[in-house]
């Protein structure tokens, strides 16, 4: 488990159901896992983050997955797992041949999928160049991702364990909406036994306004951690 939480993986596909449920099933097998909904939105954080793994669907609107697996392939080695609703044979070797490491058809079992990661992961050569830190500026405030470390200059901003845990997952999704639902769901809620859905998101929303003044000039006109109307919240780093 430790070492996963070393690996960093990137989740691109364009139905926004499928992305939810895969990113949440890599998360509890411990990966970091971050998400686009297309090409344009995956090239965005691939410039500013590196990954260990990318799974990638084929039939995406825009550039589709083979295209944009073909030119990522000319600049980084980064290992890439194509999903497509179309299994046959020439499918599959066009993806092949655009350079990905294995190919998984739709419809699959979330388990194949992780064996599929796994195998890819145990056969990439270890990387003979240290990883650039995975670091999100939110203003003067810095967030060390692999660390989970929040900094204002040489200052650790202390967290509590409820706002490290929401900045964890804001992370992985940075520049993605999640609901205040999922942030019940992901922040296991244990102690809201008896609690009715809604009491157990407005707790949420009073976490996210503490958590909002460790790093927003003004918490009351949020730059950085954003409310996205009718879709929760989202963290927007420069």
């Amino acid at each position: 488990m430790s070492e996963r939480a070393e690996l960093h993986l990137l989740i691109v596909d364009d139905d926004e159901r499928i992305r939810g449920l895969l990113q949440k099933f890599l998360v509890r097998h411990g990966f970091y896992v971050s998400a686009a909904r297309d090409a344009a939105h995956a090239r965005r954080l691939l410039k500013g983050l590196d990954f260990d793994l990318i799974v990638m669907d084929v039939m995406m609107p825009g550039e589709d997955g083979v295209s944009l697996t073909r030119d990522l392939r000319e600049r980084m080695t980064t290992p890439i797992l194509l999903l497509t609703a179309r299994g046959d044979t020439a499918d599959r070797i066009a993806g092949l041949e655009a350079g990905a490491d294995d190919y998984l058809a739709k419809p699959f079992e979330p388990k194949e999928l992780l064996l599929r990661i796994n195998a890819i992961l145990r056969r990439a050569p270890a990387s003979t160049e240290p990883k650039a830190p995975k670091v999100l500026h939110l203003g003067d405030v810095r967030y060390d991702v692999d660390r989970g470390e929040m900094w204002r200059g040489d200052s650790l901003v202390r967290l509590t364990a409820t706002e490290a845990a929401l900045m964890r997952i804001f992370a992985a999704r940075s520049g993605e909406p999640v609901s205040r639902t999922e942030l019940v769901e992901d922040l296991g809620r244990g102690n809201g036994k008896g609690e009715s859905g809604q009491a157990q998101e407005r707790a949420v929303d009073v976490q996210i306004t503490r958590l909002r003044r460790k790093f927003e000039a003004d918490p009351k006109q949020p730059r950085y951690l954003q409310t996205v109307r009718g879709a929760g919240y989202m963290l927007a780093p420069e």
